[in-house]
């Protein structure tokens, strides 16, 4: 698969990440954003069937969160929110306020250079794994923050097109994101990971990419002898 440039395709969809959010928001109202992104993520999470999260204790982990990752509604659990922009977002944004999610512990990193301190039960990765300089090194990141029983949960805009994923691949025809791959691909680099799918769920449609969740468990090493 085709890798970016030494990081520098990476870079500049960081800065053209912190200009969307800033482009985005600044017309909107505070308090009826989160409430239509807590309405969006609670829609997310009854579709896979997930929705008993928001009312549970768990270690959970949201990798590559953004100023309105799924923390927001996962608030009864310990979660642990990671993204290499939080303080850029929450010095841009007066959407972003790490005070609101006491039960959350926010660390500005980037996915592969996140150290986790502990295994999670669940790994959230939504919108994110795109974004990140290294998608190898990335990838085997989430295996890195699971226990024997963790169950990943990641998304991912898929090309429906080989020619136009190539000329995506070439040009920077969707900046944000130095990554294009088809579901295939995606699911491959899932699986090498150390992961095994156990549901492909189609969110969206589109021309050129269909949105995925992919929801994993870890697999487990052979006892064969």
């Amino acid at each position: 698969m085709p890798t970016p440039k030494a990081g520098l395709r990476w870079k500049i969809a960081q800065w053209a990440e912190r200009k969307w959010w800033k482009r985005y928001l600044q017309k909107k109202n505070v308090a009826e954003y989160h409430q239509w992104k807590k309405n969006y993520w609670d829609t997310f999470l009854t579709n896979l069937q997930l929705a008993h999260l928001q009312k549970e204790e768990k270690s959970i982990i949201d990798l590559g969160c953004g100023p309105a990752g799924i923390f927001m509604n996962l608030q009864s659990n310990q979660c642990t929110a990671v993204d290499p922009l939080l303080d850029a977002y929450e010095h841009d944004l007066a959407h972003f306020d790490k005070s609101q999610y006491p039960n959350t512990i926010f660390i500005n990193a980037g996915i592969e250079d996140y150290v986790p301190a502990q295994k999670f039960d669940h790994i959230f990765c939504i919108n994110a794994i795109n974004h990140v300089n290294d998608i190898e090194v990335g990838m085997n990141k989430l295996s890195d923050c699971a226990h024997a029983t963790s169950q990943l949960i990641i998304s991912i805009d898929a090309h429906n097109h080989n020619f136009l994923k190539k000329i995506f691949q070439l040009l920077p025809g969707d900046i944000l994101h130095p990554h294009q791959y088809n579901l295939e691909e995606y699911q491959a680099l899932v699986e090498r990971a150390g992961w095994e799918i156990t549901q492909t769920v189609e969110m969206d449609k589109a021309f050129i990419f269909n949105y995925y969740v992919l929801v994993a468990t870890k697999v487990q090493p052979s006892t064969a002898r």
